[in-house]
């Protein structure tokens, strides 16, 4: 992976992990935390996609986002079931 795909892969974290927190949490979590969110949730995304032979019909990057997006949902959920606060 050369300079501009590490670049592309950390925008896409941050992004995916900025709308996943929004989504789950009601708010981003900060940019650390949403880069660190967006890329488990690519690597998340990326091997369910893989497992279950889903290919969007968008551009590469577009593709990218909604994946890593999808991932970080499910890691987001996965994580408030684990760590759930008591009322």
């Amino acid at each position: 992976m050369d300079l501009s795909g590490v670049v592309i892969f950390i925008v896409v974290g941050l992004v995916a992990g900025f709308l996943a927190s929004l989504v789950v949490m009601g708010r981003g979590r900060g940019w650390f935390w949403n880069l660190i969110i967006g890329i488990l949730g690519a690597i998340l995304g990326g091997w369910l996609a893989g497992e279950l032979h889903i290919h969007l019909g968008f551009a590469d990057i577009i593709n990218q986002i909604i994946i890593a997006f999808i991932g970080a949902v499910i890691l987001l959920l996965i994580w408030r079931l684990l760590f759930r606060r008591g009322k």
